[in-house]
């Protein structure tokens, strides 16, 4: 086996490993959330300065405000709310849901989700990607259980006539969130409404109203 072939394997190997979090190499990393220092996740806080709250996070019995266009309320715990997930490659949330109320198409690009009803009825899908398309869907009732894989395009519903409340356990300390109808209607600056409208294969004109919501 030639040493450039040899090269080529151990770069694909090392894409592998390092394709999510980093695993941590000591005991914990608190994230030093003031450091101006700029790395590829947060630096460690001084283990010496390290306390027992840097490791907590209170509140997710509260119900979050429901009172929105989309019905809907995300309280998440990544790294940004609870600096001791720092390195450990997890993350949390509640999402609470009013009657009807949606958490509308998006896609968590650096993790995969795994989301358990605690009350309500709640439908729950996501589209696999080109060419198929596939939309996999279904009804999740209390105690359920449902995982969306990384990087694809979910939804959830609440299907229910009372509230219904969700929790989800993500695959990253940061797993971060793209709105679909946000990022494509709602960037700034705004799209060209010529694009868009050859890409959805409506009037522009319809553009225009969808983006003047966002």
């Amino acid at each position: 086996m030639s040493r450039v072939l040899i090269f080529v394997l151990l770069l694909a190997t090392c894409s592998i490993a390092f394709a999510s979090d980093p695993s941590p190499l000591q005991d914990f990393c608190v994230a030093d959330l003031n450091s101006q220092v700029l790395v590829n996740g947060v630096v460690c806080k001084d283990a010496n300065l390290v306390k027992a709250d840097d490791f907590l996070f209170r509140g997710l019995h509260q119900m979050g405000n429901t009172s929105n266009d989309v019905g809907s309320n995300v309280t998440a715990v990544t790294v940004a709310e609870l600096p001791g997930l720092n390195t450990l490659g997890i993350s949390m949330a509640r999402i609470d849901f009013a009657p009807m109320g949606i958490n509308p198409p998006h896609t968590h690009p650096r993790a995969t989700e795994i989301l358990t009803v605690i009350e309500g009825s709640i439908l729950v899908g996501f589209v696999t990607s080109n060419p198929e398309n596939r939309l996999i869907t279904k009804v999740l009732e209390k105690g359920d259980v449902f995982v969306f894989p990384q990087g694809l395009i979910h939804f959830q519903k609440n299907i229910g006539h009372g509230y219904a409340i969700a929790i989800a356990g993500l695959s990253s300390q940061n797993p971060g969130v793209i709105t679909i109808a946000n990022a494509v209607f709602g960037s700034n600056p705004d799209i060209a409404g010529d694009i868009l409208a050859k890409a959805f294969q409506v009037d522009i004109n319809v553009v225009y109203q969808i983006q003047s919501k966002f």
